[in-house]
């Protein structure tokens, strides 16, 4: 029902903000880091349940309800710009901690940590756009159903955004092994994520206006 060029174009663009540091990517690294690779999956199982609650939600009409009630949606938006922002300044603060930087953190149930994570992703900005204004456009009416499309492409940003950050989370205890040996590396790999986060929050702050 979707063409291969759409299903390719959306993998594109899931993988492209996968990789970019941000609430979901945040949360899922403290949590493997902190509190083992299962707790870290687990978290992930959260993720992807938020994932499908917007999926749902889309297809069936939340972007009629945020047309309906626009200050609704330019209110989501800014929250989240606010949001990135202040992951931002926590990363980039002096004292501040970098993404894959270890640091205590309390051992939460597995039940805690599928709502902890599907919470994060439910308040995850990026996510939002995704569904409502990335997505729609690989939607292509002459091929048929609209929403079966829409699910069907929902289901390609899954499994990509799932995987990649399946990855991650297995890799991100050896990468904080390796900065703890190299100081400079993880200075700059805060650096790094800092500014990605506020590079997000800038971009989604200059739309606020321009919706109202």
């Amino acid at each position: 029902m979707i063409s291969s060029s759409a299903a390719a174009g959306i993998a594109l663009v899931e993988l492209g903000m996968a990789l970019t540091p941000g609430p979901n990517m945040m949360y899922l690294v403290s949590r493997s880091i902190g509190q083992g690779r299962t707790a870290g999956l687990v978290s992930l199982v959260g993720t992807a349940v938020g994932f499908v609650v917007y999926m749902v939600l889309a297809n069936v009409g939340l972007a009629v309800v945020f047309v309906a009630v626009p200050w609704l949606y330019i209110g989501f938006k800014a929250a989240g710009a606010a949001y990135l922002a202040y992951l931002a300044w926590q990363t980039l603060r002096p004292g501040g901690h970098g993404l894959f930087e270890q640091r205590e953190l309390p051992r939460d149930s597995y039940g805690k940590l599928m709502r902890t994570g599907l919470i994060t992703n439910l308040l995850n900005p990026k996510v939002a756009i995704l569904y409502l204004a990335l997505i729609p456009q690989f939607i292509e009416p002459s091929r048929g159903h609209t929403t079966a499309q829409g699910f069907a492409l929902g289901l390609v940003q899954i499994a990509v955004g799932v995987t990649v950050n399946a990855l991650i989370i297995l890799a991100a205890g050896s990468v904080a092994a390796l900065l703890k040996r190299r100081p400079s590396w993880s200075t700059w790999q805060r650096r790094v994520t800092g500014t990605l986060l506020a590079t997000v929050s800038l971009a989604l702050a200059r739309e606020v206006p321009a919706r109202a």
